[in-house]
């Protein structure tokens, strides 16, 4: 992975808003630029159609360079919104082919990210549908779709009919929201997104529920989208239209002031997304984060690019969604995705 010199990349910028610079077409979805000084892109950074980097050995302070989506670095204390990685040259190495295998997929996130960070809440959830409903017809999501193995969900044939999956206790002023597909890892359904709106939605009107408590049954907190719902939608016009009008994400936004998520082992894709949104997070020190849905052809679609970047920054949300790496509880709780680190789910 070549890393450009500010004056080499300097030298690219009259040519930026061409096909044969940067992007898809020019074979080059990561452009790496080296930012020991102050580089700004900040003019260019919403028509250039590649994910672009930078990155700096040694100390780091402040903010960065303005305009880029991806700040690397192998200072060990870097600030927001940079990301520390002992290993730079394997780091780069590793977001580049994270590049190359989804290139749609990471180029749409990059630009989805740059436009949402100004938006209001419920635009950027449209926004985020938008561009999860395109890709899902993209050639590398049907790849992907292609190349998994079939698989089925649910209890076993003459079990009976399956229990909620999600159950909702109120005792006084709280009300207590817990998935219980325990047996998949709460894989996140249209079943328990349908439940878990209907609760939030009691929550929203009712104004003698003073904290709304989510917690997950089994050895995880959610394992992501049901893999076995995915490639179901009629179209992505309609799956457009499901994802506005019925996601969770603008409902536990509009009680987020009164939310608490508590999170153990894996929370992945929807599980990370929808628990961003909370004002307060409590996670188990064994819990573990990732956002996998580039690597399918898609972007984070339960609202992880509105919720994410409001805790942690667009440039930290981009690092991890196209990436793909997984991220410990500690590091969650520096960076600010959660509040409290303590025993949960045991």
């Amino acid at each position: 992975m070549p890393v450009l010199r500010a004056d080499e990349f300097a030298s690219l910028l009259p040519e930026a808003a061409g096909p044969d610079a940067f992007g898809l077409f020019a074979d080059r979805p990561l452009c790496v630029v080296e930012v020991g000084g102050r580089l700004d892109v900040g003019p260019l950074a919403r028509v250039l159609p590649c994910v672009m980097a930078g990155v700096a050995a040694g100390p780091v302070t402040g903010p960065g360079p303005v305009g880029v989506d991806i700040l690397l670095t192998d200072d060990p204390s870097a600030p927001r919104p940079w990301v520390s990685c002992p290993d730079l040259p394997a780091a780069l190495g590793s977001l580049d082919a994270a590049c190359r295998a989804a290139p749609h997929a990471a180029i749409a996130l990059a630009q989805l990210l740059r436009l949402s960070s100004d938006l209001a809440v419920a635009d950027a959830l449209v926004a985020e549908s938008f561009v999860y409903s395109m890709l899902q017809s993209g050639p590398e999501h049907r790849a992907w779709l292609a190349g998994r193995p079939t698989r089925t969900t649910g209890p076993p044939a003459g079990s009976g009919p399956p229990s909620d999956p999600v159950a909702v206790a109120r005792a006084g002023p709280v009300l207590a929201i817990r998935l219980t597909r325990p047996e998949v890892h709460n894989a996140y359904d249209s079943a328990m997104r349908d439940g878990l709106v209907a609760a939030l939605q009691v929550a929203d009107v009712d104004p003698g529920i003073d904290e709304v408590r989510i917690t997950g049954q089994g050895p995880s907190f959610c394992s992501g989208g049901d893999l076995t719902e995915f490639g179901t939608s009629l179209d992505p016009a309609t799956a457009h239209a499901v994802r506005v009008g019925r996601g969770a994400a603008l409902w536990v936004h509009r009680c987020a002031d009164r939310t608490v998520v508590e999170v153990h082992g894996a929370c992945i894709g929807a599980g990370m997304e929808l628990t961003a949104f909370a004002r307060r997070v409590v996670a188990d020190p064994a819990t573990e984060f990732r956002l996998p849905e580039v690597g399918m052809g898609l972007v984070p679609g339960a609202g992880g690019t509105v919720s994410l970047p409001r805790r942690i920054g667009r440039h930290r949300t981009a690092y991890l969604a196209i990436s793909g790496s997984a991220l410990g509880a500690d590091t969650a709780r520096r960076w600010g995705l959660v509040d409290e680190l303590a025993p949960v789910g045991r």
